[in-house]
């Protein structure tokens, strides 16, 4: 099924070009001048992807990003002229998946896409084809079939990307797993991909594991593990 991908951006040459790159790569593309017009058209159609400018008349794109996210798990990559810490930072916690400096490569742009909806197709035909439906690890228990993440009973809300980070942590539960290695499988970048994605991602989902025995735990220099806490005291 052909995919469909919004992108709000108030600069028509970006809008334009950007959406001739998808939709050269059999994408069904629909751009707005404005975040605002983009969240009116995605309550009525839901797309399977945002591509979402920063600044913009109307709401910005911190804005739009956060009702998005109140109401869908869409994978949302924002693009923005700033080059700065604390607006990426932002964007991340308000549940974004990437992040796009301007200027930048369409291809660039592009080929991450690509890679989110790899990661997505591969994730969904691992589920399909895996015996196991239930992940557990000290208070949480992920339903693989419904993608539900339950936390001592109450319902753990993520976005995609925090889910299939969690779940290829609980997968591989018995050991730490790279950074690297989680770019590859969960995000579908190479390891020349320069992202902090993996880093804020678990920066994220620690914030929402507060209150939980499950810990992720960091190994310097490597990647992450799980910790069950107390376990060892």
């Amino acid at each position: 099924m052909c995919k469909t991908i919004y992108i709000a951006d108030d600069e028509q040459n970006i809008r334009d070009v950007v959406k001739a790159f998808l939709e050269s790569e059999g994408y069904r593309v629909t751009a707005f001048e404005s975040g605002d017009k983009l969240l009116a058209a995605f309550r009525e159609n839901p797309c399977d992807l945002v591509i979402l400018d920063l600044v913009m008349p109307g709401s910005d794109g911190f804005t739009v990003c956060s009702e998005l996210r109140r109401i869908s798990t869409v994978p949302i990559i924002m693009l923005t002229a700033r080059d700065s810490d604390i607006d990426y930072i932002t964007g991340i916690n308000l549940g974004s998946d990437d992040y796009f400096t301007k200027p930048f490569s369409a291809l660039s742009l592009v080929m991450r896409v690509k890679a989110i909806f790899r990661r997505i197709e591969f994730e969904r035909g691992n589920r399909r084809n895996s015996s196991q439906h239930i992940l557990e690890f000290a208070d949480i228990k992920i339903n693989l079939n419904d993608r539900t993440v339950m936390l001592n009973g109450d319902l753990l809300e993520l976005t995609p990307n925090e889910y299939s980070l969690l779940c290829y942590l609980f997968e591989n539960k018995d050991r730490a797993v790279s950074r690297d290695e989680l770019l590859n499988k969960v995000w579908g970048y190479n390891s020349d991909v320069e992202t902090r994605a993996a880093d804020d991602a678990v920066r994220r989902l620690r914030k929402k594991l507060a209150g939980s025995r499950t810990v992720i735990e960091t190994v310097w220099g490597f990647g992450f593990r799980l910790k069950e806490r107390g376990a060892d005291e």
